[in-house]
């Protein structure tokens, strides 16, 4: 939930950028119906909210489970946001915030549980992706990825089995579409680093995209994929 557009728009990229599914809601009343919806692992608020008192109301008079909230509050109205009941929110980071500090404190606050997010490991067969550390090996050899080749092996790895289109990979990777043989080249720096002296996991499907598994969409994983 952010009124203000440019943090919305920063911040709904970088998290997507990150690996995360974001939806982003205009005000507090429209965010708290798409949770009552569809459930969401965290909230992240930029406060104060214009219709805070309805959502306070909302919040109190409706009953169920609520996602963890992370508030991104301003220092002069720190203290008020603090002398809410602490049920309301779980963790908080000042305005001017640093990207890397929203990132950390998102990921302590979903805790590692879930699949497919930023902290998970993430396996297929012999090819792992440590989210933790940032890391991807292929047996025993290490994978020495740049940023975008580690968030395309990893949206991969997500979707195994799956194809993906440019579009899809684009968006995923870099936050917006890129034309042109971006595309092409960064899954061929990938497939070289990944492919190199072992069975083939990264594929093309001519005309639809690329994905990552056996020779065959539908073959079983050469070990356990989640």
């Amino acid at each position: 939930m952010a009124p203000e557009p440019q943090f919305a728009e920063l911040l709904t990229t970088t998290l997507a950028l990150a690996g995360y599914r974001v939806s982003a809601a205009a005000t507090g009343l429209e965010a708290l119906d798409r949770i009552r919806v569809q459930p969401f692992d965290l909230a992240v608020v930029d406060a104060p909210l214009p219709d805070a008192e309805e959502v306070a109301h909302r919040v109190r008079v409706t009953p169920g489970p609520r996602p963890p909230v992370l508030l991104l509050a301003p220092r002069d109205a720190l203290g008020l946001l603090l002398a809410a009941p602490r049920e309301t929110w779980r963790d908080y980071v000042t305005k001017p915030f640093r990207v890397a500090e929203v990132l950390a404190r998102v990921q302590v606050l979903l805790g590692g549980s879930g699949t497919g997010r930023p902290g998970d490991a993430l396996r297929y067969g012999d090819l792992l992706l440590d989210g933790t550390l940032c890391r991807a090996s292929r047996g025993t050899r290490p994978l020495d990825l740049t940023p975008a080749e580690y968030r395309l092996l990893r949206h991969l790895l997500v979707n195994a089995h799956q194809v993906l289109s440019k579009e899809q990979i684009s968006r995923s990777v870099w936050g917006d579409f890129r034309g042109d043989n971006a595309i092409e080249q960064l899954v061929s720096r990938l497939r070289r680093k990944v492919d190199r002296d072992a069975p083939a996991l990264i594929h093309t499907r001519r005309g639809f995209g690329y994905w990552l598994g056996g020779a065959e969409i539908g073959a079983g994983p050469a070990g356990s994929a989640y």
